[in-house]
């Protein structure tokens, strides 16, 4: 496949969800990418290296994935879209640093290829055991937006739709795939450069001399100035001010400074989350399910109609913020919900909790094999008239 000196790859390809990831993130604006090599998304990090110098970027590996996201911070900051990707391990690595991003309100993408843990557990293999770790993984309270794919489709579009929604609300944006989505290949279509919707910050208005990095507009999110545009500010990870200032002793400030960080993201949760629904019209019984699962599902609701049972898919594109109304709504309309997950309960977890008197039956799914449709549509069968 011939790129030399070409932002975009306009077209039909053939190409693997990591190598979509890489072309949606330069489709978007994206011009920086740190990152240290680790299976199953070390494929992403190889197609930046290529990709980025023919498009005026900078791909840099570093010695580490702390070190990775360290940058990736330092060159949104600099006003460039920016973006990392790794697996679980170094996904903890960064967790520390993405408690920073979320307290200096810095726009960047972080693409995590779930693959088998805890620990180094299977490199090779799929998993979606990142999702809680995603929601939770720094301390303190705040809040982020995680995106699901389930095709190489989606690896290129929402990977666009990452760096948005990272732009607009001045927050770090995960996008959460399993290593079959990362490299599954498929057909992808890639449109042309202008008909992608590109958003960018929000840039002050008012004159350096009253510009307060951290005072927000109505949207609860503030305009951001970037280094080197002549504004001077203080960016801390303490407690600070809408002037960046510290302050770690004033309670009021705390309050003040981390329910805005969290409300930013809850009240525009309607703007945020995005699910797929299909046949859910009549459905007495649904599956809600992400990413490789949600794929098996699908053959199994339409395997489950074909025997009579009104069967109906819920897919979750966004995990976080968790669609609450789109699943309560759901959960409401059915005699139970099923919930395949490659992991041992976690989002499952979510949907208990907001689908409350609803049954949820969870069918768990750990090592290298996915659910097969056929599994699925055994829970389904339950429900047979």
């Amino acid at each position: 496949m011939e790129t030399k000196n070409k932002a975009m790859l306009s077209g039909q390809h053939f190409m693997n969800g990591d190598v979509a990831c890489a072309e949606g993130a330069i489709a978007v604006g994206c011009r920086f990418f740190a990152g240290y090599p680790i299976t199953p998304a070390t494929e992403i990090a190889e197609r930046m290296a290529r990709r980025l110098p023919q498009v005026s970027g900078v791909y840099i590996q570093m010695e580490d994935e702390l070190a990775s996201i360290a940058a990736v911070l330092g060159a949104s900051n600099a006003g460039t879209k920016a973006m990392t990707a790794t697996s679980g391990p170094g996904f903890s690595l960064m967790m520390e640093n993405i408690g920073l991003a979320v307290m200096t309100e810095t726009p960047c993408v972080i693409v995590d290829i779930m693959r088998g843990g805890p620990s180094t557990g299977q490199p090779t293999m799929p998993g979606q055991q990142d999702v809680m770790q995603a929601r939770w993984g720094s301390h303190g309270d705040y809040e982020i937006i995680a995106l699901t794919p389930s095709s190489v489709q989606e690896m290129f579009d929402l990977t666009i739709e990452a760096f948005n929604l990272s732009e607009t609300y001045r927050v770090p944006t995960f996008l959460l795939a399993d290593e079959i989505i990362g490299h599954m290949w498929e057909r992808v279509n890639i449109p042309s450069a202008k008909s992608i919707k590109v958003v960018n910050r929000k840039k002050p208005v008012t004159p350096p001399s009253e510009y307060g990095p951290f005072k927000p507009d109505e949207d609860l999110v503030p305009p951001m100035a970037c280094f080197g545009e002549g504004y001077r500010f203080h960016a801390t990870g303490l407690t600070h001010d809408e002037y960046g200032r510290p302050k770690t002793d004033s309670a009021e400030v705390q309050q003040d400074l981390v329910q805005r960080l969290c409300e930013k993201i809850r009240r525009n949760s309607d703007k945020i989350v995005k699910v797929d629904r299909v046949l859910l019209e009549d459905a007495e019984v649904a599956v809600v399910a992400y990413g490789i699962a949600s794929r098996a599902a699908l053959s199994a609701v339409r395997k489950a109609r074909a025997q009579g049972i009104k069967a109906g898919l819920l897919r979750l594109v966004t995990v976080w913020p968790f669609p609450d109304k789109q699943v309560e709504e759901v959960a409401q309309k059915v005699k139970a919900l099923v919930v395949p997950e490659m992991n041992y309960g976690q989002i499952v977890r979510e949907v208990r909790r907001v689908a409350k008197e609803t049954p949820v039956i969870f069918l768990s799914k750990l090592g290298e094999e996915p659910h097969k449709p056929l599994e699925i549509l055994d829970a389904l069968g339950e429900f047979r008239k």
